[in-house]
């Protein structure tokens, strides 16, 4: 994801932020000479101003666009701020600097400086603006978990003399909380059951009812992120024998940070993809190293969805289940409640809540959910609960 080159803005022009791939700063103000740089130090990256020595950073991230665009929102925000309102480089940026930052968050004024009006615009666009409002407490602190992560990451390479954000109050480690996330007993039943009665009448729901069984399969069976099930193709699927010597099936997932990772594919799953695939007339099983993406659209033509049509599904999926519920005329209110503000990632959470249920090694469920740390899978822990796939019934 390469940054064009730079348009030159006068100083005047700071008045109207421009986005970062937009930015050339003057002299007083790029951080060439400012009090916090690491001068005289040896550096290890060859930035000589603060846009650059953010692109440095955010280098580290093109290959994952949802954590680039992330973290290029909040460094680019911290910059503009501090060069139009304070008129300082972000190199010169004091602890004082950034409580007053905090609370700029909370109210970023002036509006028409800083906020968005309307609908979201395109970053080229003469009427983008860094915000589309407020900040909440959440996206507040959040926001500054990725600024100190760039202000470590500056320290580290030799382009500034300190962390002006490790001064912050230190508060006690909180042991994290439990997911809470995830669909129990009744709410999976529900969306079991509304995908089972979804119309069939014309070829086109036909195959919307394959997709959708098809997709529930791959997040719940398999624990893959949206992501995962958008970007990797069929081909990752494989023979090969267990420690066991059973001859068994896989799929290789390429996921978050461009990493992969093995996850066997249950003797229920096989069944699901053959289902799947003999809707388009496609061979029974996969071959090595095949392109057809693991969802295909409305249609079969074999190209990839994007993360927010399948949101959209999964959406649908969700208010299908409410539906239901509402349907048999019972009281389900704390049900429905919870299904509207269930997600994609919800179905990842019961995954691993299931595997746990199950006694299932730690190490194997961290492994199967590409966890970093053993610390994110524990969160997963819950009282023993019997779930069931779509093609299972309850007992």
């Amino acid at each position: 994801m390469p940054f064009p080159e730079p348009l030159p803005i006068s100083d005047g022009a700071l008045l109207s932020p421009k986005p970062l791939e937009q930015l050339s700063l003057p002299s007083e103000l790029d951080g060439g000479l400012g009090t916090n740089r690491a001068l005289g130090a040896q550096s290890q990256i060859a930035a000589q101003s603060d846009v650059d020595a953010i692109r440095a950073w955010l280098a580290r991230f093109v290959e994952t666009k949802a954590t680039f665009d992330t973290y290029r929102k909040e460094s680019e925000r911290l910059l503009l701020w501090s060069t139009t309102e304070l008129r300082k480089p972000l190199s010169s940026l004091t602890h004082e600097d950034l409580l007053i930052y905090r609370r700029f968050l909370a109210d970023p004024q002036p509006a028409q400086r800083w906020v968005m009006a309307g609908r979201k615009v395109a970053r080229a666009d003469p009427s983008w603006r860094p915000f589309a409002g407020p900040l909440s407490p959440s996206s507040e602190r959040q926001a500054f978990v990725i600024l100190n992560t760039l202000f470590a990451w500056l320290v580290n390479a030799g382009y500034l003399a300190g962390n002006p954000l490790s001064l912050s109050r230190q508060r006690a480690r909180k042991a994290k909380p439990r997911v809470t996330r995830f669909l129990e007993d009744d709410l999976w039943q529900a969306v079991k059951t509304s995908i089972d009665t979804m119309p069939r009448e014309t070829a086109r729901e036909q195959e919307h009812y394959a997709r959708v069984r098809w997709l529930i399969s791959l997040l719940y069976l398999m624990g893959l992120r949206i992501s995962e099930v958008v970007s990797n193709p069929m081909g990752g699927f494989f023979r090969r024998r267990d420690r066991d010597g059973q001859d068994r099936w896989w799929l290789a997932i390429t996921g978050k940070g461009d990493k992969e990772r093995l996850l066997p594919a249950t003797t229920e799953l096989m069944a699901e993809l053959t289902r799947y695939r003999r809707h388009y007339g496609l061979a029974a099983l996969p071959y090595g190293g095949e392109t057809t993406p693991l969802l295909l659209p409305i249609g079969g033509t074999p190209r990839t969805l994007t993360r927010g049509a399948v949101h959209l599904i999964i959406k649908q999926v969700f208010d299908n289940a409410i539906g239901h519920l509402q349907s048999t005329g019972e009281a389900h209110e704390r049900a429905s409640d919870r299904l509207r503000q269930a997600s994609a990632h919800w179905l990842r959470h019961t995954a691993g809540s299931h595997m746990m249920d199950g006694q299932v090694d730690l190490r194997y469920v961290r492994d199967n959910l590409g966890h970093e740390s053993i610390s994110t899978t524990s969160q997963y822990y819950r009282p023993k609960v019997v779930m069931c796939s779509l093609g299972s019934r309850s007992r």
